[in-house]
């Protein structure tokens, strides 16, 4: 589960909350009761960055190969791909 907390005890006590992060927390920082960002760990940051780049990435049906038309065409809602 997330963290929410204060900038003011993010900040003095950084290293507890870096090592949440690390562990796979996400640490959700406040000001003045707003959400003014989050400290994730490396792992979720690429992962952020990975989906962040497929966000942008355009797709034409008539340019994909014969291979991912017959995995889309295979794929059900809700299974995740091997």
């Amino acid at each position: 589960m997330d963290k929410v907390i204060p900038a003011a005890e993010f900040a003095r006590n950084f290293g507890r909350y870096r090592d949440e992060a690390m562990s796979g927390r996400i640490v959700r920082v406040t000001s003045h009761g707003r959400l003014i960002g989050g400290f994730l760990s490396e792992a979720q940051l690429l992962d952020y960055e990975r989906l962040r780049r497929r966000e942008r990435e355009v797709l034409r049906v008539d340019e994909l190969d014969d291979e991912t038309v017959a995995a889309i065409e295979a794929a059900e809602y809700g299974v995740a791909p091997e």
